[in-house]
């Protein structure tokens, strides 16, 4: 495990786009990343390469690398923010210098279709990323206190510390109108299967994850607490495709070292019912003797916890403190 220096006033945090360009981002958005990460004491600069935009709203695998080694071979720059999530992350696997990496830690932080980069990261290197927010998650105009909160838990301070649940929550376009937002109470976690773990944990977007699945960039399942969430599809399918990608997961050879699982929350458009995730992970024999906790803020909607991909956390449902992250 390599854990990365913790962010400082003053320090440079690099902008890069793994996924999708910048170029999809609003002025307004921007401006109040910008201001957002000026006022917490950061210097911003930005990859050569992030505003360039081709037929998939994003750049060409040489310049999205190209941007990634920058970032982690430049001295000055001590944290790094992907722009926003994607698709098509897993291209640059094959032309990353995976040594450059190692012998460069530092915060690395992003969610989506980033989960390919942080899980890969700790595959290839041991290196501790961090599953957060984007450079456009620090847009958000409203509401954005307990994300920031988390991330400064997890990269920011060393301590030990308790995810604990939001009190609201909101699953909507805020993007698209910063200042009518209507967020919903939050009722807390749900424990589907009690009982006391510890392990390192991996994971993140559940179908990102798996593609990770069979290629050298797969980290371990051995000793591990796996965290996955999914976004909503189009198609109205999400509650059969939560359900097969995470048999995908249990027909893993080392899947029978997973120590426990926690859930994010899913959003609105899934149609995914307590009840229904309940009798998912319950025709899941393999499940049967592990701890399992949904519900918890990280994912798709908002708030969102910071998690180290690659860091240890321990679950205990007997405990009020449900999860505590003991090393990030």
């Amino acid at each position: 495990m390599i854990i990365p220096d913790k962010l400082k006033l003053g320090d440079e945090i690099r902008v890069i786009a793994p996924a999708r360009s910048m170029g999809i981002l609003s002025d307004e958005l921007k401006d109040i990343a910008n201001k957002r990460l000026s006022e917490l004491g950061y210097k911003v600069s930005f990859g050569k390469n992030v505003d360039v935009m081709d037929d998939f709203k994003s750049s060409s695998v040489d310049s999205r690398v190209a941007d990634l080694h920058d970032a982690f071979s430049d001295k000055n720059v001590k944290g790094i923010l992907t722009v926003i999530g994607g698709f098509n992350s897993n291209q640059m696997l094959d032309y990353i210098d995976w040594d450059l990496i190692k012998n460069n830690p530092k915060i690395f932080c992003g969610f989506s279709d980033i989960t390919i980069l942080n899980n890969a990261f700790y595959a290839k290197t041991g290196l501790v990323s961090y599953s957060g927010p984007h450079y456009s998650t620090f847009g958000q105009k409203l509401y954005f206190g307990y994300t920031l909160d988390y991330f400064k838990k997890c990269c920011v301070d060393s301590a030990p510390f308790i995810i604990e649940a939001s009190s609201e929550w909101s699953d909507d376009p805020w993007y698209k109108d910063q200042d009518s937002r209507q967020p919903a109470k939050n009722n807390g976690f749900l424990v589907i299967n009690e009982g006391k773990a510890e392990g390192i944990v991996i994971g993140a977007n559940l179908c990102t994850f798996n593609l990770l699945q069979g290629t050298p960039y797969m980290p371990s399942l051995t000793d591990t607490i796996l965290f996955i969430e999914d976004d909503a599809h189009a198609d109205g399918t999400d509650v059969m495709e939560f359900d097969r990608n995470l048999q995908s997961i249990i027909q893993l050879p080392d899947f029978k070292n997973v120590k426990g699982i926690v859930i994010g929350r899913f959003q609105k458009a899934a149609n995914m019912t307590n009840d229904l995730l309940t009798k998912i992970i319950k025709t899941k024999k393999e499940l049967n003797n592990i701890p399992i906790i949904a519900g918890v803020d990280f994912g798709h909607t908002d708030p969102k916890v910071t998690l180290p991909i690659g860091g240890k956390v321990k679950m205990d449902t007997d405990s009020k403190s449900l999860l505590t992250i003991i090393e990030h």
